[in-house]
């Protein structure tokens, strides 16, 4: 079995990660902030030495940090937390539905409206012209990928900070593919990151981050216990507290911390520089394959996250995705939860199959990944075995 997937999450985990899973179960099984007894303390405890991790990690003080489920999790707390007074807001046709149905589903009820731009691939002018066209006098927030799922395409992150503060925007990014192989600060003009922890941060499912600016305070998408002011009817007024109601994920959370150190360790650009190396020889060996269609018309460092998608012409890209399954390449193949990139991609009947490697990948793995896309594009009778 060689994964390719590490795009929807990463595998498999770093041994420290694991170990740290190991350890939290055996010896963090108190309820953090929720008891007075030496368990719990001892895991609250835990828990606030990983948000200094995380904090230390992406430049913010531990407060900005907010645990969450998930991205999406992080995302709708964003969005909805933002816009809870309506308004307009900015996004791109490259988003993933973690962005675009939150945005729908307020624009369905009546609550705001938004406007998807398009992306230009290696020309930041024309996508930035698109943010100003799509500028109205009630846009409030701009919420945008920072590198796209389906085709690795980075945005341009500081300009479309820029053009936030010329216009007195909030800023929320999502950093789902980003995090843990590119820096992401909210000193780069931001004013929200959302963030996986179970992708390139190399932690487990069920994990999540958001960093907010300091003073933007949002209303909390749920209300519950913190284990603070217990007589209080009403939400904390700071955070973390305050967009942490319920238990958090005492285990998720400690093995993320065991994941930051580890990449504290390889370092970003090693890791980056690396999985783009891999990516790059998917990108050029395919490029030259009669028969396979790539959706990017580039592929650069710094112009891309480590993804490459493609096509065999006339396949489904399920099927594909199956045929490499079978063969023990495991790829995503479909629409990757991005409701509005394949129409304007051009991939809405087809989809796409997702290349997409880790820090455990090596080159060997990927010639012969490349050698049974190549079979399947040019044997007929392989072709027809897809459907």
């Amino acid at each position: 079995m060689i994964y390719f997937d590490n795009a929807a999450t990463s595998f498999p985990k770093p041994a420290a990660v694991v170990q740290a899973v190991n350890e939290a179960v055996r010896f963090y099984g108190g309820n953090p902030g929720r008891s007075g007894h030496q368990m719990s303390m001892r895991t609250a405890e835990k828990i606030y030495q990983v948000r200094q991790k995380a904090g230390a990690f992406f430049d913010v003080r531990p407060e900005q940090v907010i645990f969450t489920l998930n991205c999406t999790h992080a995302l709708n707390q964003a969005i909805k937390g933002v816009m809870a007074e309506g308004g307009h807001v900015i996004t791109t046709r490259l988003e993933h539905n973690s962005v675009l149905r939150p945005l729908e589903s307020m624009a369905a009820a009546g609550r705001i409206q938004y406007t998807a731009v398009p992306v230009t691939e290696g020309d930041d002018d024309a996508t930035l012209a698109a943010f100003g066209e799509a500028l109205r006098r009630d846009t409030r927030a701009v919420v945008c990928t920072h590198g796209s799922n389906v085709t690795g395409t980075l945005l341009p992150v500081s300009r479309i900070a820029d053009f936030c503060r010329r216009n007195g925007l909030i800023f929320i990014l999502d950093a789902a593919q980003t995090a843990g192989v590119l820096p992401v600060r909210l000193s780069m003009g931001l004013d929200i990151i959302c963030m996986a922890g179970h992708k390139s941060l190399h932690g487990i499912t069920g994990t999540g981050l958001m960093l907010l600016r300091e003073g933007l305070s949002l209303p909390p998408l749920m209300e519950g216990g913190t284990g603070t002011g217990s007589l209080e009817l009403q939400a904390p007024a700071e955070p973390p507290e305050r967009y942490e109601a319920g238990t958090v994920n005492t285990v998720g959370i400690i093995a993320l911390g065991a994941a930051l150190d580890d990449l504290g360790r390889r370092g970003l650009d090693r890791i980056y520089r690396y999985e783009m190396a891999l990516c790059a020889r998917v990108y050029e060996e395919l490029r030259r394959t009669d028969g396979v269609q790539l959706l990017a018309s580039r592929f650069k460092l710094w112009e891309k996250a480590p993804i490459v998608s493609f096509n065999i012409r006339g396949l489904d890209a399920g099927a594909v995705a199956a045929r490499l399954s079978e063969r023990g390449f495991l790829l995503r193949g479909g629409y990757h939860c991005a409701a509005l990139a394949h129409p304007f991609l051009g991939t809405a009947e087809q989809g796409a199959v997702r290349f997409s490697p880790g820090i455990f990948n090596n080159p060997r793995q990927v010639t012969l990944f490349l050698d049974e896309v190549k079979k399947i594009a040019k044997n007929p009778a392989v072709r027809l075995n897809l459907f």
